[in-house]
């Protein structure tokens, strides 16, 4: 496993590779690795040649009261990671080369970022878009793997390639699991144990909500109710938002009818947590 932290010698070695005709699979992240990412990288490794991970904890994607200084970083522990899970090619970016001085260029997917978590975190999407072709342009990969948990991301990553005639695949991956249902995050090492035992309310709300239009209830706003009776049982838990949403344009639905996404942010403590799950008429 070859260790990159130079975007140079990481566009060099993308040129070898290229002239051997490998494909290359590409799974970005801020580190911090866990089940969820690992499942990319067996995904990449299963239907690629060359497999390359990115650890980089995007500056551009915080607030500037959100988490950056503070988030999960464990660079010994995400490398031995990957070479378990038998990576290619690891890039660890540095923050001065992504973003050096007088740095003025921004790439924004409009609506669909100003849409669910877009109206709390005005700018995540843009930091994310943005790092994310530099990302592409970088390492010029065939396909690239992101998780559905971050299913408003993956919209907009889905759209931005497409807008721009980017020669990439974006593939999304399942939900990976706790084995009570929380969505496993790096965000989770946050809470604390009777925390932790609130966060479970968002996968069980989600459930009883695809419970409820098996039955045949079609209007959201019954749904969401019952969604929050169950959210907010846990004293912890402080709901950001409960949306019914076309999984294609992130619009709101008046009636469950064809594919929806049920997506769901709250605060359970100090620690902001998304889940989501897609429900059939």
């Amino acid at each position: 496993m070859k260790v990159i932290r130079s975007i140079f010698q990481m566009q060099e070695e993308r040129i070898e590779i290229k002239k051997k005709n490998l494909s290359i699979g590409f799974v970005p992240t801020m580190g911090y690795l866990h089940e969820g990412h690992l499942s990319l990288i067996k995904k990449s490794k299963e239907e690629n040649d060359i497999t390359i991970v990115s650890i980089f904890v995007n500056p551009t994607q915080f607030g500037p009261s959100e988490d950056f200084n503070k988030y999960p970083r464990d660079e010994k522990r995400d490398l031995q990671k990957c070479e378990e899970n038998s990576c290619d090619i690891v890039f660890l970016p540095k923050k001065n080369e992504m973003y050096p001085q007088y740095f003025f260029t921004f790439v924004e997917v409009e609506k669909l970022g100003e849409k669910l978590c877009g109206k709390s975190r005005p700018t995540h999407f843009r930091g994310v878009t943005t790092v994310l072709t530099k990302l592409f342009h970088i390492i010029r990969p065939d396909r690239a793997y992101f998780g559905q948990k971050d299913a408003q991301q993956l919209l907009i990553v889905k759209k931005m390639v497409e807008d721009l005639n980017m020669e990439i695949e974006i593939i999304g991956c399942p939900i990976i699991r706790e084995e009570d249902g929380l969505a496993i995050s790096s965000r989770n090492v946050y809470l604390k144990e009777n925390e932790r035992k609130d966060a479970i309310l968002l996968y069980q709300s989600l459930k009883q909500a695809e419970e409820l239009i098996k039955k045949g209830e079609k209007d959201p706003l019954r749904i969401k109710e019952e969604m929050k009776k169950i959210i907010l049982s846990g004293k912890n838990n402080q709901i950001d938002y409960i949306e019914f949403v076309d999984t294609k344009t992130l619009d709101p639905v008046s009636k469950i009818k064809g594919e929806t996404l049920i997506a769901i942010a709250v605060k359970t403590g100090t620690t902001r947590l998304i889940d989501n799950i897609i429900v059939k008429e």
